[in-house]
């Protein structure tokens, strides 16, 4: 009897090691495809799946372990795009330092937006997102540096450090590789830290955590900041790749495109939005010169998702006999 219960205590340890170093064989495969990925695919395909990839992880961090529906990102990331284009072009700064400043941009319009919505909740905090990014909206309509409908256009993707020449797509590639992969760590690095948790205890039971003494806004402001200014670093890159930044960067549109990418994906996990970016992404990128309207096309599997993988496609994955036997269950 004893040895039995002691075989079994270990099980929960092998099942986690077990896990971890399937975790970790995932993760490598998935590395060395995207460093190989620009020998078999259009660069310009694969840094825009990148950039939208880590504006839907971005946005995760809010709705899938904050528990808050924003439809206002597309400020942040738009927002970004516009300050990066306009200080790499009319300013001269390195494609870096542009970056840079378009994440600290997001950042500040993240904590001027996040002071008034996180004042509500629910569905009047998803309303409030949405009335101050159509201010938003129209002051990029209205704005003379954003050049109003036309954008601003032709930004040199200009030397990174002074030294690679960004012009080259292989360059650029691996720039927006680099800079998804840092996007990832940190959004790892977050969910996972004591910040996080306390933000998961909150999107769980919220008064909860209010009666155990933790300032319940303040964290809701911090995970709606940090969401902002990673949505913007997507955003700026987004700019550089395309060399534009255009009113559809910041329309509602490109909010609910990120929801979907989300949803479609799943919430709650870290690899979920990714796979949903990829699939909307690829349907964009396929169906632009078919006859099939794209618009339909995705809110038809999008119906499809829903109906069928309510958790999103990683989320079913997590949640069934072979998600759960490889251990990515504790992956979420």
């Amino acid at each position: 009897m004893t040895e039995v219960l002691h075989t079994t205590s270990k099980l929960p340890a092998e099942r986690s090691a077990t896990a971890s170093r399937t975790y970790a064989a995932f993760l490598l495969v998935g590395l060395v495809l995207l460093i190989v990925a620009p020998l078999f695919f259009y660069p310009i395909f694969l840094m825009k799946l990148l950039c939208f990839a880590l504006f839907a992880c971005a946005f995760n961090l809010l709705l899938g372990y904050t528990g808050l529906l924003s439809f206002g990102h597309a400020t942040f990331f738009g927002g970004a795009a516009y300050f990066t284009a306009h200080a790499v072009k009319e300013w001269g700064l390195s494609p870096e330092l542009g970056v840079l400043l378009g994440v600290v941009g997001a950042a500040v319009l993240g904590l001027i937006m996040g002071f008034f919505a996180i004042r509500r909740q629910g569905i009047y905090f998803a309303m409030i997102t949405l009335a101050l990014s159509q201010m938003f909206f129209f002051f990029c309509l209205q704005a003379e540096f954003t050049q109003g409908e036309d954008g601003i256009q032709s930004v040199p993707r200009g030397y990174l450090f002074g030294l690679i020449d960004l012009s080259q797509s292989t360059n650029m590639y691996y720039f927006v590789l680099a800079v998804f992969l840092i996007g990832m760590v940190v959004i790892w690095r977050f969910i996972n830290s004591p910040f996080g948790m306390i933000l998961k205890s909150i999107r769980e039971n919220e008064q909860r955590a209010v009666s155990l003494g933790y300032s319940v806004a303040r964290y809701k402001l911090g995970a709606f900041v940090m969401s902002a200014a990673l949505a913007g670093l997507a955003g700026g890159v987004k700019s550089l790749v395309f060399q534009f930044a255009t009113l559809t960067d910041v329309a509602w549109q490109m909010s609910g495109e990120v929801i979907l990418m989300t949803l479609l994906g799943g919430i709650g996990t870290l690899i979920g939005p990714i796979f949903g970016a990829g699939l909307v992404v690829t349907l964009q990128n396929y169906l632009a010169t078919s006859q099939f309207p794209v618009t339909i096309v995705t809110g038809v599997v999008f119906m499809v998702c829903v109906l069928l993988f309510r958790r999103g496609l990683i989320g079913e994955f997590y949640a069934s006999r072979l998600g759960r036997k490889l251990g990515f269950e504790h992956r979420r």
